[in-house]
């Protein structure tokens, strides 16, 4: 087996990129088993916890471009997963609300990200698994500002 230089492996970055790499494929594996890609995921939970919302508050809440938004939105109507109505306010915008199909579907997504989680982080121990989350949340959060 090929050696990694180790001026790269004691970089945070190139460790975060790895291990990202992982992360990624370890969700879309787990997703995949249940019909659903990340996107779905993203819209199912932003709506479970915000309410409706028109696709371009989901597109901004989830961290999505306009396009994929409507394409995700899409393949979750067609599923019956999400409901799209116009906007009594403005008939140019969609409102979409998750239907009780949706929920259950979330429920299911949940499970499996949490599988993939639970395989990512197998080797830490809970509190270092904290420590991690945190560590994480305030190295986005400061570069989310920026």
């Amino acid at each position: 087996m090929e050696k990694t230089p180790a001026r790269l492996t004691a970089k945070p970055s190139w460790l975060l990129t790895q291990l990202a790499v992982h992360a990624h494929r370890l969700a879309s594996d787990g997703f995949g088993q249940v019909g659903a890609r990340g996107y779905h995921y993203r819209i199912l939970a932003a709506l479970e916890e915000f309410g409706v919302a028109s696709q371009a508050e989901l597109g901004r809440r989830c961290n999505m471009d306009r396009s994929d938004v409507v394409a995700a939105i899409n393949e979750l109507a067609g599923q019956g997963l999400v409901e799209r109505t116009p906007d009594p306010e403005d008939r140019r915008r969609n409102l979409v609300t998750l239907t009780p199909a949706g929920d259950r579907q979330l429920r299911r997504l949940d499970r499996a990200l949490d599988k993939a989680q639970e395989e990512l982080l197998g080797p830490l121990a809970a509190e270092d698994r904290q420590a991690l989350t945190r560590l994480l949340t305030q190295l986005l959060a400061h570069h989310q500002r920026g």
